[in-house]
């Protein structure tokens, strides 16, 4: 019977001690838990500087207004574009000038240049200057339609697919020349080549430029006409440029 009594007070001592160990902590327990001072870790992703190209490539495509006939080779107005964009931007961008043009040219010989040449397709800036001759040579206005349209989709394929990287520049007028000597025929015709041109540019959302006005002072401003008596002048070409400019900067910089 003691036994059994010391058997059972073992076991109500062990359960009060247990007890006592499961207790919720005092509410009156000043004791307070230590957190660490972790360091804050910043997610933010860090900004990013957007490079600025360095290396810029020019393709000019025309005839003899853009291989500059009768005036010296820095002279003619890719060359004056060049120069002053380089003036334009930080030294140590470059400028590279690839011009397709020669004398004489119609649409259709420049087309039959372009693909016997086949520039790249990495252009930064396409100029198109193009049609006098088909005046000049009578060929029929229709193929002008039809020639110009593939021009400008050549233009955009080689300025890197984009049609924001072309400049489409109005023909001269050298009926304001000696060698036009005032013919309105000649003006009239020009006119309409350069209205076709304009139409369809502002409808594609191409930009125009048009030059043809400055070209009109050429027998008033004979400064403006070069010593052959027919094509334009260094100064008339940094007049285009003058116009060509801002366009060129603001494709270059967007």
């Amino acid at each position: 019977m003691k036994k059994i009594m010391y058997l059972l007070i073992f076991a109500l001592t062990l359960i009060l001690s247990c007890s006592n160990e499961l207790a919720l902590p005092d509410s009156n327990d000043t004791t307070k838990t230590i957190v660490p001072n972790l360091p804050i870790v910043d997610t933010t992703p860090p900004e990013t500087t957007p490079q600025t190209q360095k290396n810029y490539k020019i393709l000019s495509l025309g005839d003899s207004y853009t291989i500059g006939q009768s005036v010296c080779e820095t002279c003619r107005f890719p060359e004056q574009l060049k120069s002053r964009l380089v003036s334009n931007f930080d030294a140590d961008t470059s400028f590279e000038l690839k011009i397709i043009a020669r004398t004489g040219w119609t649409t259709s010989n420049l087309l039959s240049a372009i693909a016997t040449e086949n520039p790249s397709q990495d252009f930064d800036l396409v100029t198109l200057l193009i049609g006098v001759n088909n005046q000049y040579q009578g060929k029929p206005f229709s193929l002008y339609e039809t020639e110009f349209v593939k021009l400008v989709d050549i233009a955009k394929v080689k300025g890197k697919g984009d049609k924001r990287n072309i400049i489409v520049i109005s023909i001269p007028d050298y009926a304001y020349t000696p060698f036009g000597n005032g013919n309105a025929t000649i003006s009239a015709e020009i006119d309409k080549y350069n209205q076709f041109a304009k139409t369809y540019c502002d409808a594609n959302n191409i930009t125009y430029i048009n030059i043809t006005d400055i070209t009109r002072l050429g027998l008033i401003t004979t400064e403006f006409v070069a010593s052959d008596g027919l094509h334009p002048s260094a100064l008339a070409y940094s007049r285009f440029v003058d116009r060509i400019l801002p366009k060129a900067i603001e494709k270059l910089k967007d």
